[in-house]
């Protein structure tokens, strides 16, 4: 198998070839070790030689050097082929990491482009009486008012400037625009009178910019 080109970065593919080229040479060594034992259970290293120091007899001598070799060679291989198992893992995993924090990193920048195109809050719904007007109308806590009726970010001064539209405009709805989780919502919040306090039923504070 050709080893993977250094310049390409490394895929899941190179290592299973590499994992699997690792195991043919494992059932290879495998293989001469069960032929050494096929020969009188002659392992790496039993003597050849009778005590009288002539060749055994008793086993194929060409068999059992020619496993041995084999071994030696295939266990050289195992052991580089090994290393560069090692070595295209940790290259998978670091080139993970970074596809992960590329990752992390686009997706906050396209969370900085959203928030930059979002309009400018300028007061914070902080609560809001069940049953009543704006609660009817969809306002939740923590609503971040971009638009109140003809109040925005440019002409709000105090919570003076929300409270005169609100009195001006009971029993007609208005069109309030909040940012919510990041978003842009729109809610149509009738002012008029109900059980409670005022005409909305939701507490609202000036954001400190």
């Amino acid at each position: 198998m050709a080893e993977p080109s250094r310049c390409s970065p490394i895929t899941v593919s190179d290592v299973q070839q590499l994992v699997q080229r690792k195991e043919e040479i494992e059932a290879q060594i495998k293989a001469c070790y069960e032929l050494l034992e096929g020969q009188k259970g002659v392992g790496m290293h039993e003597p050849l030689v009778d005590a009288e120091g002539f060749p055994r007899a008793d086993i194929d001598l060409y068999q059992v050097r020619t496993a041995r070799h084999n071994i030696i060679c295939l266990q050289n291989d195992h052991k580089a082929l090994m290393k560069q198992v090692e070595e295209a893992l940790h290259k998978l995993h670091a080139r993970e990491k970074e596809k992960h924090a590329k990752d992390e990193a686009e997706a906050l920048a396209e969370a900085m482009s959203q928030n930059q195109t979002l309009p400018q809050p300028f007061a914070k719904v902080n609560a809001v009486t069940p049953g009543s007007p704006a609660s009817v109308s969809g306002l939740q806590v923590d609503d971040e008012i971009v638009e109140f009726g003809s109040v925005n970010a440019n002409n709000f001064q105090n919570l003076q400037n929300i409270a005169t539209v609100v009195q001006h405009s009971e029993g007609r709805p208005l069109s309030v625009t909040v940012v919510r989780g990041g978003r842009r919502v729109h809610v149509g919040l009738t002012p008029k009178r109900w059980a409670g306090k005022g005409l909305l039923g939701c507490n609202i504070i000036p954001l400190q910019r």
